[in-house]
């Protein structure tokens, strides 16, 4: 069975930094794609950034180019979400997901395309 486990949130003020972390297991970080996304209250479920399977390629959500990195350590099987110059607008709970090898949707941003998700981390920016 699939689980992941999402840590690393918190509330800081802006212009700090955060590290989430996902763990996986039943799981191989290394075997396909993975994501990190986030949902404000109100708002639809926005991808922030994508890492193929060998971890050379990642795709990022405009607004978050420059400020966040997506990276993994194969070794741990831990996916992560380095977040620097956090902004306001920044303030979501952020989940992590995974593709399967049926349905996903390669290095992308779109929801639609991750099978396993974890259960999120809330990130809380002040102003």
């Amino acid at each position: 069975q699939v689980r992941l486990v999402e840590s690393g949130g918190g509330s800081v003020q802006a212009g700090g930094s955060l590290r989430l972390s996902c763990a996986a297991s039943g799981y191989s970080v290394s075997d396909d794609f993975m994501g990190w996304f986030r949902q404000a209250p109100g708002q639809e479920r926005e991808g922030i950034a994508s890492i193929s399977a060998g971890g050379l390629s990642t795709k990022y959500l405009e607004s978050a180019k420059g400020r966040f990195t997506i990276s993994k350590d194969d070794a741990k099987n831990i996916l992560y979400l380095q977040m620097n110059s956090l902004k306001p607008e920044d303030t979501a709970m952020y989940y992590c997901a995974a593709q399967s090898e049926y349905g996903g949707l390669g290095l992308s941003l779109a929801p639609s395309g991750y099978q396993y998700w974890g259960q999120g981390t809330q990130v809380s920016v002040s102003s």
